[in-house]
């Protein structure tokens, strides 16, 4: 979607907060409808049943009937939609919305008239009993948009946001590849040796944050100071997630626009993120350290950053296992917990290669998503575990092995072939990414 900061006045602002209303309480009940559905009971009514109900509803109601039946038809649309997903398996199951943090709606059937250009930064759109409202004309607005969104965050700030697909970013089609390692010290560390760290708050901000959040505690529920300090709050929070969301459109789109193909670990973000609480019968343990990781997890951006890079270079993301990924050596294969002797520092125990723990993987990574993987004793086996097999012959055009080694010696010197042309292949990448 092509997203844009709205700029209402207050009287345009009042509308638009009753609209949120409306849709919102159209669509907790369809939530709660759905909630009474037990097996053995008649269906909960669909899409079109619904929308009869609320024709019935805006008839009886003064409320309802005073906003726009179209938001509110397009309420029970998300909704039908969302529970469509569900059983799907893609997403889950639609829950109750609330008051302050779920505030938007969506509108239909938008003409080209309806969206209009003022000046060469401002432009008007017109929503229905609203009227033309400004935007910041920040980029082209998407030809052929039949439908937008209006969303208002905790910070107070509206948002103009079309429903359009952009197109995918174009590779240079020169054969490069890269692998991305994702941690919480370094955001995304790339085979190239480049380490990229998500931005957040200064160190004067977090220490603002704070400074709020513990006079959010002391502060009585419902009062006004309440009410502010929360304000202060989520516009310092919003500030660094515009930071960390700026961060990701940049890095992606630089990524998809210099390799041909990326590769990423295959990781279980929602998994990694969940809470380690337990319950009450079965309560877990390392809750605090457990929630100070999954928060800085979600700082990174991991989940974010490998969604916009599959959406930017559709059919170029290779995703591998990332099983052992940062204890393997890139330089010779061996799997050994004990050459990462620190977060940044891999020191290999076999053949002292030494480098940057994440760039270290990173190579891994692009090793693997590349199928030239160094097949030696105990790296990159198969989950069963190793397979016995009988020395295979060299492809045409390798070196010749000498005769007069014993055949261990000859697995060993296959693979040393196979790691050179590894690093050659990593090198050339390097090399094309420094040449201007």
């Amino acid at each position: 979607m092509s997203r844009y900061r709205l700029r209402p006045t207050s009287a345009q602002v009042n509308v638009m907060l009753e609209h949120c209303r409306h849709a919102r309480f159209v669509w907790n009940l369809a939530v709660e409808q759905h909630g009474h559905w037990r097996p053995g009971r008649r269906a909960a009514p669909a899409f079109i049943e619904q929308c009869r109900q609320l024709s019935e509803a805006r008839a009886e109601s003064p409320w309802l009937r005073t906003g726009s039946a179209v938001v509110q038809q397009q309420a029970l649309r998300d909704f039908s939609r969302s529970l469509a997903n569900f059983f799907n398996g893609t997403h889950g199951r639609p829950t109750w919305r609330k008051a302050g943090r779920h505030e938007g709606f969506r509108i239909v059937g938008v003409k080209p008239d309806d969206v209009r250009r003022l000046s060469r930064r401002t432009g008007e759109v017109k929503i229905p009993k609203v009227g033309w409202v400004r935007f910041c004309w920040s980029r082209a607005v998407p030809e052929g948009a039949r439908s937008f969104r209006v969303t208002c965050d905790r910070a107070g700030r509206w948002h103009l946001a079309f429903a359009h697909i952009p197109h995918p970013v174009r590779g240079p089609a020169d054969g490069s590849s890269v692998g991305v390692d994702r941690g919480v010290t370094v955001s995304a560390a790339l085979c190239t040796a480049e380490l990229l760290c998500a931005p957040r708050l200064s160190r004067k901000e977090a220490e603002r944050l704070s400074r709020l959040q513990r006079r959010l505690t002391r502060s009585r529920s419902g009062s006004r100071r309440r009410t502010k300090l929360k304000a202060h709050i989520a516009r310092l929070e919003a500030r660094a997630a515009d930071r960390r969301r700026d961060w990701v459109e940049q890095v992606t789109t630089d990524l998809a626009r210099r390799f041909d193909r990326i590769a990423l670990e295959d990781l279980n973000v929602m998994a990694m993120t969940r809470s380690a609480r337990g319950t009450r019968a079965a309560p877990g343990r390392n809750v605090s350290q457990k929630s100070g990781l999954n928060k800085a997890i979600r700082n990174s951006m991991w989940g974010a950053f490998a969604r916009r890079l599959e959406q930017k270079a559709a059919g170029r993301i290779v995703r591998v296992d990332p099983g052992f990924t940062s204890q393997r050596c890139s330089e010779c294969g061996i799997v050994d917990r004990k050459s990462r002797e620190s977060q940044a520092r891999f020191r290999c125990q076999s053949c002292g290669y030494t480098d940057n723990a994440d760039v270290n993987a990173a190579r891994n990574i692009c090793v693997i998503a590349a199928g030239h993987a160094v097949a030696v004793r105990g790296a990159l086996q198969p989950l069963g575990g190793a397979m016995n097999r009988e020395p295979q012959p060299d492809p045409p055009g390798q070196p010749e092995i000498p005769a007069d080694v014993d055949g261990e010696d000859a697995k060993t010197t296959s693979a040393d072939i196979r790691a050179h042309e590894v690093r050659s292949l990593i090198d050339q990448t390097i090399r094309n990414e420094t040449q201007p």
